[in-house]
């Protein structure tokens, strides 16, 4: 019975790299004519290399320097979603091990793993102990560390922080620790001063542009300039947000050109159209209309969320009403935002948003 269970694990390492020479092959020579598996273009485009990562220069700065010394300190990575912070740690690694040693060399734990005390007590600690040797095939300097990456790190429990931030310490010699987040305040202040931090900035418009563009090009993508600035725009920052919209798109169009109609439809943004007919019927004064109003957007199935933080940026924007009006609207939104974050009636919570809008417009007149 061991002998069975044993032989698939020790022969399930071989059928990987087979596949992956077969894969090698079929890309390289064309007459065979084999269909390579398809993979989502963010997987697809992620950076191979750290000068491949676009925008976080100072990041970039330090951890070239570093993989030149082959030497790393424990680092902090954070910052808003879809800024490249695992792209770029997942990078250094590759360069630093080469695709041979990387499976052998770093863990990395997401979200979606058990990350409580248990896990770093047993699983963490059990990899950090382990001491690293061997060379890369290639001749290139190998460093004599291992790296455990902890993404979004802020959803691990204090006490799983705490125990550690021991084997951080225990293990300097043989571990490098890698902890992503989004919120640097949710990581316990003993983890934050054993690490390096960095900063992930959004992405600013023309970077995401010149990479959508490059995309687009070595898909055999059409689409317009307009709807290049407005993925762009409906991202707010995310790269990876608006690389899988581009797909979806083409996916959608099947060759047609993409416009900037078509990146609203997929983005579930809700046209400026439908909130200034809203705010119209808010400033009407007629409950029934604004009832039916209300009724039709959740039917068309536009989400509330999104609808207030729209409506949000058109009222702040707007010259249209006082600050006071302003203030008392926004104060609405903000708990509205909050009920919705809660689990609370979508169509209920949109009624009772519009009807302060409604007091809030016709006071006026």
């Amino acid at each position: 019975m061991q002998a069975f269970l044993k032989g698939p694990s020790s022969i399930s390492t071989k059928p990987p790299a087979a596949k992956e020479r077969g894969a090698a092959g079929a890309a390289g020579s064309s007459g065979e004519g084999k269909r390579l598996k398809p993979i989502p273009w963010v997987e697809k485009y992620r950076p191979k290399n750290v000068d491949e990562v676009a925008f976080q220069d100072e990041v970039v700065a330090v951890l070239k320097k570093s993989l030149e010394g082959a030497d790393l300190p424990n680092l902090l990575f954070y910052g808003p979603p879809g800024t490249g912070k695992t792209s770029t740690i997942l990078a250094a690694a590759r360069e630093l091990y080469g695709p041979e040693l990387f499976r052998q060399r770093v863990l990395e734990l997401n979200a979606s793993d058990e990350r409580g005390i248990q896990v770093i007590r047993e699983k963490v600690k059990a990899f950090a102990q382990l001491t690293a040797s061997g060379s890369r095939s290639d001749g290139k300097a190998c460093p004599p560390f291992k790296i455990v990456i902890l993404d979004e790190a802020d959803s691990m429990t204090s006490a799983a922080q705490a125990a550690l931030r021991r084997t951080m310490e225990k293990e300097s010699k043989t571990t490098r620790f890698c902890l992503i987040c989004n919120y640097i305040s949710r990581i316990i202040e003993p983890l934050t001063s054993r690490c390096s931090k960095f900063r992930f900035k959004p992405l600013s418009d023309k970077i995401q542009q010149q990479r959508l563009l490059d995309v687009s090009e070595k898909e055999h993508v059409k689409i317009s300039s307009e709807a290049v600035s407005y993925l762009v725009k409906v991202s707010e920052g995310d790269l990876r947000k608006a690389i899988t919209f581009l797909q979806s798109a083409t996916r959608l169009m099947g060759g047609k050109e993409i416009t900037e109609k078509i990146v609203t439809e997929i983005a579930g943004v809700i046209p400026k159209e439908t909130i200034e007919q809203l705010l119209s019927v808010c400033q009407s004064g007629s409950f029934e209309k604004l009832e039916a109003l209300a009724k039709n957007l959740i039917n068309e199935g536009y989400a509330v969320a999104q609808l207030v933080n729209q409506l949000h940026d058109t009222v702040v924007e707007s010259e249209d009403y006082s600050d006071k009006q302003k203030s008392v609207i926004v104060e609405k939104l903000a708990e509205v935002d909050k009920c919705l974050a809660d689990g609370a009636d979508e169509y209920l919570q949109l009624v009772s948003l519009c009807a302060l809008v409604m007091q809030q417009l016709t006071r006026n007149a």
